[in-house]
């Protein structure tokens, strides 16, 4: 599972913690940029703020996106995300605690590729996380990511 970068949104270190140890369990070993609120998300993916050096046209492989975020909320990451050309195809996997019905239909109404809920269990999380490198990062072929559709 080499090669692709995934951007982890994560506020919480535990869970970071945990999704990290998750991800080097199951051999994932792609770069994996993580950001702690939905701000820096946004100026990781845009090159702009503390990013503003990066160069903006190279995007992760995957967004695992949390909801619940300072700054600015996950929803609003990815609809901000949906809203832009060069990311709007860019494949966004919600990951987080909530098992709210108006979370996971607002998520999908902002085009999100899919919603997991965080299994409270640490194997159950590994074998999530595994699921998760195995699809997003090996079987699935993202779209070309910068044209204009």
């Amino acid at each position: 599972m080499a090669n692709h970068s995934i951007l982890l949104v994560e506020d919480n270190p535990d869970d970071e913690a945990l999704t990290l140890r998750a991800f080097r369990k199951n051999n994932v070993t792609s770069e994996v940029v993580v950001v702690r609120d939905g701000a820096e998300a946004l100026d990781y993916l845009f090159g702009t703020g503390a990013y503003a050096n990066r160069e903006a046209t190279i995007l992760p492989q995957v967004i695992i996106l949390d909801l619940r975020l300072p700054k600015i909320d996950g929803l609003e990451v990815l609809r901000r995300i949906r809203a832009t050309a060069q990311t709007k195809l860019l494949p966004v996997v919600i990951l987080t605690s909530s098992n709210e019905e108006r979370d996971r239909l607002e998520s999908y109404g902002l085009g999100a590729n899919s919603y997991v809920r965080k299994p409270v269990d640490f194997a159950a999380l590994i074998d999530a996380v595994r699921q998760l490198g195995l699809y997003w990062l090996l079987l699935n072929e993202r779209p070309p990511l910068g044209r204009k559709y």
